[in-house]
């Protein structure tokens, strides 16, 4: 199934915390804890590995926030969203060190907390397109998304699995994802979604469509069947997705 991202916040001021958790509930991402301290947000990441970490710079305890997300950052690949109140220079440059996505400084609105996730989710596209770009360059390019794309929702940003989604329909200058259980209308064109979709998996069968190739069941008198869905098949593109579903 498809999920919403996927988001940890470490905080030990529980009140913040529990603010920022009801913000990202309302915003409809799925919050996999709330935590006070550094050692707990270790050992719950290698059970449930978040999207996106929010963390307090200043906690409680042997390690702090920078601490924390320079761990998180070496043994997951975590994306960081820090919480700042007033830091020093020193912590500042420590922090900015790690290279986080984004500062919220404290008190901070929804709609800013909403920005600096839609901004962190910017970059790791950028980052992973970049990676694509220059496969040689793995080790600085931490965030590939090669599985997954990062799509707005319903005022909100989803992710959907590349394995989940069974097709693609073009409407205007619009497109639709469909997958086993959603349906997602995106405002942008099908080709700008065509080119972030993996070539080895996706197939164009018609200048309105593009499916997952491991979800075709049948090729039936010009048409492509996905479940009980029949979906034209274009006489310019059947040799070449016919060799393609021979291979799959």
């Amino acid at each position: 199934m498809d999920s919403n991202l996927k988001i940890l916040i470490v905080e030990d001021e529980m009140l913040i915390g529990a603010k920022t958790s009801l913000f990202l509930t309302e915003l409809g991402y799925e919050v996999t804890a709330l935590l006070p301290r550094a050692e707990e947000a270790l050992l719950h990441v290698q059970k449930n590995l978040p999207d996106i970490a929010v963390l307090d710079i200043r906690l409680k305890g042997d390690m702090d926030g920078i601490a924390l997300a320079e761990l998180l950052q070496q043994q997951h690949n975590i994306p960081i969203i820090f919480l700042t109140a007033n830091s020093d220079d020193a912590t500042f440059h420590r922090a900015k060190a790690t290279r986080p996505f984004a500062f919220l400084a404290k008190p901070f609105r929804k709609t800013e907390l909403q920005r600096a996730i839609e901004l962190t989710i910017s970059h790791m596209e950028a980052e992973a397109n970049q990676g694509l770009s220059n496969p040689k360059n793995e080790t600085e390019n931490t965030y590939l998304l090669d599985d997954r794309i990062f799509v707005r929702f319903k005022d909100r940003m989803v992710k959907i699995v590349f394995d989940n989604i069974l097709y693609v329909e073009a409407e205007r200058n619009y497109c639709r994802i469909f997958t086993q259980h959603k349906e997602y209308l995106l405002t942008m064109p099908m080709k700008a979604l065509e080119d972030k979709l993996p070539p080895a998996q996706f197939q164009r069968i018609h200048r309105s469509h593009i499916v997952n190739l491991a979800h075709v069941d049948e090729v039936a008198d010009g048409n492509v069947i996905i479940g009980t869905k029949h979906l034209p098949l274009s006489q310019s593109l059947r040799e070449e997705f016919l060799k393609r579903i021979r291979t799959v």
